[in-house]
């Protein structure tokens, strides 16, 4: 009976804080009450109360709308830490091969790299126990090495080069979880920002590398949210500043019982001078669509690539007395011409789902032509009165198809079966001090390294010993963009993932657009006047 208790007396105080709903729905809340109380107190066999319960809230939820979700109390830490931008521990990228943990990097200024960790150790034990040979998962080490800020953790080290197991105490901190992966300077004059997500310290990533690019030259930016699917709405709002002079609306929401609130600029933009394109695809969502929204709206840039997801829902956030979390639709999102861009979800979730699925099935990914829009759902532009189309999503100014050069079945089995990452992370252990001592930069690294026949065997045998067949037809087609996954995941593992981008980057159709644009300014200005 207790986890009904703490069920009822959580709805209830969430019910209660809004009086005239607590009334309407007292009596559905009693029906509730009185189902959970019957099967605890009559029902034939022993019942989980805490899993039937969770499931009564899941169902309810999902019968609301697509976004309305439960987190349980042992998941709801994690997911708040991916959106505060920071966590406890111990400050290291770790990944397990062949059953022993590898240290991938640590984060500078983190307490591993103050004490001395490095990249290439071997995790053996942590506060005395053996984690090595014994095929512990991630989670459980993250479990290990993840503790209150300021708590310590003991590890013993294998060390390449070194006889003996290292011992190492490390007082746990606060690590941050940056949501902006990449940084640098694509031309002399264009600045690329690649976000992954929207989370509290955005803005402060990047203040930071705006300030960074301008020093080298930045002139003009590339915001780069394909496969951002989100997160702190606020976080969107304040790098939307950097790109206003004076106050305009960024965004609004409404909803039945939560009055409108805008939110609008500050006037203190300092890349308001700066050409700009936005590049989205089909899982950019939420705040990714209020960015790339507003600056469409207000025809402060280009628009560059697919259309995005179509998320245009609010939630917000209420713990239950268990420490389970209920995100609820509050309100829905605007942007400043009106345009709601959620898409349609009144057939129920699966309809939902398979709308947006629907778009890899009718060639819209291949074809703008493929994309129709009533005109009921058109809006205009608030400067320039170009046409832009509300009812799910974000369209793009300027579309670039899904790019299926290089790709084959023996390429996607390669992708799916994970073994890029296997192969590198194996293949960068051994070689890290070789790479490094041949190559003293990235940019040499970049211009010069390739791999050895014998590395691409090797990786075409430990593909066939995954069962993945050797095809020579289709690894001829794919050559050359398994070579540049290889060495950009190698860049990645050596360096960081700004160079890993900076590789990959050379290869994107996306990007190539998104350069083009902006080096031509007769184009970015017809763009946006909608000629």
């Amino acid at each position: 009976m207790k986890y009904i208790r703490c069920f009822l007396i959580a709805l209830v105080m969430s019910l209660c804080c809004n009086m005239a709903s607590a009334q309407l729905l007292s009596q559905e809340t009693l029906k509730i009450a009185r189902t959970l109380g019957l099967i605890g107190n009559y029902y034939v066999d022993s019942v989980n109360m805490k899993e039937i319960t969770e499931k009564a809230i899941i169902g309810m939820l999902h019968d609301l709308d697509p976004h309305s979700s439960y987190i349980p109390a042992d998941e709801a830490e994690e997911t708040n830490e991916q959106l505060n931008g920071n966590f406890d521990g111990i400050g290291i990228q770790f990944n397990v091969l062949h059953d022993t943990i590898i240290v991938i990097e640590t984060i500078p200024g983190g307490p591993s790299e103050k004490v001395g960790l490095k990249a290439g150790d071997r995790i053996v034990y942590i506060d005395s126990e053996n984690v090595a040979g014994i095929k512990i998962s991630t989670t459980d080490v993250r479990k290990r090495l993840m503790g209150p800020k300021g708590s310590k953790v003991s590890v013993r080290i294998a060390r390449k080069d070194e006889k003996k197991l290292l011992d190492f105490t490390i007082t746990r901190d606060k690590i941050p979880l940056e949501s902006l992966e990449a940084a640098y300077m694509l031309t002399k004059d264009i600045g690329y920002f690649k976000f992954n997500k929207f989370a509290a310290t955005s803005d402060d990533e990047f203040i930071t590398a705006i300030n960074k690019l301008k020093s080298q030259g930045m002139k003009n930016v590339v915001v780069d949210l394909r496969n951002n699917g989100g997160g702190i709405m606020t976080a969107a709002t304040k790098m939307l500043n950097h790109f206003f002079s004076d106050k305009k609306m960024m965004v609004y929401m409404e909803g039945q019982n939560t009055p409108r609130q805008e939110y609008i600029s500050s006037g203190t933009g300092d890349l308001s001078d700066a050409n700009v394109v936005v590049l989205v695809n089909e899982n950019s969502a939420s705040a990714s669509e209020i960015f790339s929204g507003a600056i469409q709206d207000w025809d402060r840039g280009v628009i560059v690539g697919r259309r995005t997801f179509g998320k245009g829902l609010v939630q917000g956030q209420f713990q239950l007395t268990d420490g389970s979390v209920i995100r609820l639709t509050v309100a829905r999102y605007y942007t400043p011409t009106g345009r709601s861009i959620q898409s349609p979800y009144d057939d129920g979730y699966e309809k939902y789902i398979e709308n947006y699925y629907k778009r890899f099935v009718d060639g819209e990914l291949m074809s703008s032509e493929n994309v129709n829009m009533p005109d009921s759902l058109k809006y205009y532009t608030l400067v320039n009165k170009r046409a832009v189309y509300g009812g799910g999503g974000i369209y793009p100014d300027v579309f670039v198809p899904v790019d299926t050069v290089g790709y084959s079945d023996y390429y996607g089995s390669l992708n799916r079966k994970g073994l890029f990452n296997s192969f590198v992370l194996d293949y960068a252990d051994k070689n890290r001090d070789v790479i490094k001592s041949k190559y003293k930069t990235f940019d040499n690294f970049k211009e010069k390294f390739s791999f050895s026949d014998a590395d691409i065997q090797e990786f075409i045998k430990m593909a066939e010993d995954a069962d993945v067949k050797y095809d020579e037809e289709q690894y001829l087609i794919s050559k050359e963009q398994i070579l540049m996954v290889l060495k950009a995941l190698v860049a990645n593992h050596l360096w960081q993932t700004n160079e890993y981008y900076m590789i990959i980057n050379d290869f994107d159709s996306a990007i190539t657009a998104a350069i083009q644009v902006l080096s031509d300014k007769e184009t970015y200005s017809k763009l946006l006047s909608g000629q």
